[in-house]
Order: structure tokens, then C-alpha cells, then sequence
């Protein structure tokens, strides 16, 4: 029997931007879920249970809504993007539960997190369950060229998460570090999303390629907004506190670029904050001002504007439709965040 959960479809008023993209997959969304709540499902109760905790308290679907509409746009039939989908929602999911461990964190989106109302090593094991689940979803589709992009993406997360665990916490860390963590950890897996559209279209592989192109630095775009909004004052509907990342002393660019034009004493302040998490009252407020001092914030904003414009560049040479607009649409969406 199913378990009795409440998978959260997203509502078309929810977010400016990224209203035409929730639109358009509104209705194979709803059968994304179903696929998703059957494959959770398993005689173990544990692991619909845990499941269900971090799924039904999900965001927006983005990952499987670019895959929705990444096949609209490029005029897939059939229902294969549907289940593709479920399996991108299943390793996002996976990894989830795998970043929280790690992290040792208690809240994401503002609930408990899985490993806190359930324990690290039930968390650990029900993500390898959906990674697994995930696999099977490739197999039964049948494609090795699904089965090449989806997998690959997975390997890529898995060293993306070990390139982060090597930088924590350490201000030695460039920006072409931080570059390739994001690449790997984030965009990784929007590039997979959207280039299994085109697969399963059979769309000649400049297609795959175009898809590919715009997930990468849509990926890339929208980790450095969520990375800035952590200490601009705003959320932006993400579920977190800001600076939750300084708290928890992740390097991301806003430090990286103050760190490297500041002075001795402001390095030793970064040192001190986020190398030994060593942190007092009117510290986040001293980030805050020498991230100004130093345009840290203002430059990390180009930056996403930058990539958000390749993506968009990407889309040049697919159709010109209502799915391709949308898919616009949520990178414009994703970057006006900031402003």
C-alpha cells in the first residue's frame, strides 16, 4: 500500500518567472509523482517513511520540471520523459539526504531534516535506496544514451561532493575551486535534466548539446544565487536563514573574493570565522561590511548574470516555442532574484 503522503505540486502563482514553466508541465507533473510515490515505495517501512519525509517537503521540481520541458521543446511523445524525470526528482533526492549527513545538518527548507528525526545511518541508506531506485528507472527506459547521461551526472555529483569535503573550511579555496565544486554538485545534474529531453525526442545531438549547454549554466547561474542570497538579507523563497553558510563556515564566492582583496587582518577574521568556526555576536554583520568593502556581493552577482546569459545564449538554436520561453523565463526568474 502506498504510503500517505502529500507530494507538494507547485502552483502556477507561486514565483513570478517561473509561472509559464509550471504551467506548461502542470499536468505531467502530476503523473511525475505518481511514478515517484510508487517507486519509493518498499516492504521495509523505513524507507517510504524516510522517503517521504524529504520528498513530500520538497521545493519546486525544478529538476524534473526542465526535464519536462525540455522534451515539450524539443516535441517528445510517449511518457518516457515522465519516469526520466522521476529518476532526475530520485538522485537529487539521494544526494540530499547525503549533503545533510554530512553536513551534520537539523533543518532544510525550514523542517527537520531526514537524519534528524530518523538518525545518519537510516539517511545514508535510504539515499543509496533512491540512487538505486534512480538506476532502475535508466534500465527499464531502456536507453544507454539516458543510461550515459544520467549515470555520468551521478559520478559527477559523487566528486563534486568529495571536491567540497577537501575544501571545507579552507580559505585557500579560488574561485576556480568553488567553480568546479558548483559545476559538479549543481549544474551537473540540470545539464542531465535537460539533455535527457532531447534524448528521448531523438533530436540530433547539436540538440542534446544546446540542452546540455543551457542546464550547465542555468545550474551554475542558480547556485550562485542561492550562494549570494545567504547574505543579502533575503531568502528568496529558498527555506533557509540568512547566513546559514557562514554559520556553518562554507566557502562560497562572496568570501572567496573578499577574502582575496582584503587585508591581513580581514583574512585572519575569515580565517578565524570559517577555518575554526570560531564565531561571536557582530561577526555575520562584520562579513556583511567587508563584503561591501570589497564589492564581494556585486561581482558575484556579474557573475551569475554572466551565466545566465549562456544559458540563454545556449537556446539560440532550438525551436522557438512556448517551452523554450518558459525554460527563458526561469533563468531571467532565477537572476532577478538578486535585485
Amino acid at each position: 500500500m502506498a504510503a500517505a503522503i502529500d507530494l507538494k505540486q507547485p502552483k502556477p502563482s507561486e514565483g513570478g518567472g517561473i509561472e509559464p514553466l509550471v504551467r506548461l508541465v502542470e499536468s505531467d507533473l502530476k503523473r511525475v509523482n505518481e511514478i515517484i510515490l510508487d517507486k519509493m515505495q518498499s516492504p521495509v517501512a523505513l524507507i517510504p517513511q524516510l522517503a517521504g519525509h524529504i520528498i513530500a517537503a520538497g521545493g519546486k521540481r525544478l529538476r524534473p520540471m526542465l526535464t519536462l520541458a525540455s522534451a515539450r521543446l524539443c516535441k517528445a511523445e510517449g511518457e518516457r520523459q515522465m519516469a526520466l524525470a522521476a529518476c532526475v526528482e530520485f538522485i537529487h533526492t539521494a544526494t540530499l539526504l547525503h549533503d545533510d549527513v554530512v553536513d551534520a545538518s537539523e533543518l532544510r527548507r525550514g523542517l527537520q531534516t531526514a537524519n534528524a528525526v530518523f538518525g545518519n545511518k537510516a539517511s545514508v541508506l535510504v539515499g543509496d535506496f533512491l540512487f538505486s531506485r534512480a538506476f532502475q528507472l535508466m534500465v527499464e527506459d531502456g536507453s544507454l544514451k539516458v543510461l550515459k547521461a544520467l549515470s555520468d551526472a551521478s559520478a559527477i555529483i559523487a566528486e563534486g561532493e568529495v571536491h567540497q569535503l577537501m575544501t571545507a573550511n579552507d580559505m585557500a579555496t579560488d574561485e576556480g575551486a568553488y567553480l568546479e565544486v558548483i559545476r559538479a554538485k549543481t549544474a551537473a545534474l540540470f545539464a542531465a535534466a535537460c539533455q535527457v529531453g532531447a534524448i528521448v525526442a531523438g533530436r540530433p545531438e547539436a540538440d542534446e548539446e544546446a540542452l546540455y549547454g543551457y542546464g550547465l549554466n542555468f545550474g551554475i547561474a542558480f547556485q550562485l544565487v542561492d550562494d549570494i542570497l545567504d547574505y543579502t538579507g533575503d531568502d528568496g523563497g529558498l527555506g533557509k536563514s540568512c547566513g546559514d553558510d557562514f554559520r556553518e563556515g562554507k566557502i562560497t564566492l562572496p568570501v572567496v573574493l573578499a577574502y582575496a582583496r582584503g587585508d591581513e587582518s580581514e583574512r585572519a577574521f575569515w580565517r578565524r570565522c570559517l577555518e575554526d568556526l570560531d564565531q561571536g555576536e557582530g561577526d555575520f554583520a562584520h562579513a556583511l561590511q567587508l563584503l561591501n568593502r570589497h564589492r564581494a556581493i556585486a561581482d558575484s552577482k556579474g557573475r551569475a548574470q554572466e551565466y545566465g546569459a549562456r544559458a540563454r545564449e545556449a537556446m539560440v538554436v532550438l525551436p522557438d516555442n512556448e517551452a523554450r520561453q518558459a525554460l527563458l523565463d526561469v533563468v531571467d526568474f532565477c537572476v532577478e532574484r538578486l535585485y
